[in-house]
């Protein structure tokens, strides 16, 4: 199945990440740390390796810009983590931005999302 026509919209790549079992959502936590939603594992941000990063923009509200994160633990269990930028951050201080870049970067290939 061809996904590229889906992946230009936040939901639309929300979708399949879904479809490809990639669905894990993590958050910060208020003690510095990441939790993935979905089993209540915490990491340290130093734990982890963003390996693709998706940017969208609003077309009339930048309110809607976002980041989408795919991140990655070493057991290769992988999941998203979203975040609004500039002005509008989903969370105050400094706190966030410290812990995405206390982690790894692997800009990988869309193979993730495109394999069928």
């Amino acid at each position: 199945m061809d996904t590229s026509n889906r992946m230009t919209t936040l939901t639309g790549v929300l979708e399949v990440l879904k479809e490809r079992g990639y669905d894990n959502e993590f958050r910060p936590t208020p003690g510095g740390q990441i939790e993935c939603i979905s089993d209540g594992k915490v990491y340290d941000a130093s734990h982890l390796s963003i390996i693709k990063t998706y940017r969208f923009e609003g077309d009339s509200n930048p309110s809607d810009s976002a980041i989408l994160y795919l991140v990655e633990d070493s057991k290769g269990h992988i999941g998203y983590f979203i975040n609004a930028y500039g002005a509008y951050s989903d969370y105050e201080g400094d706190k966030v931005d410290e812990m995405i870049r206390n982690m790894k970067v692997e800009d990988r290939e869309d193979h993730l999302l495109y394999k069928e």
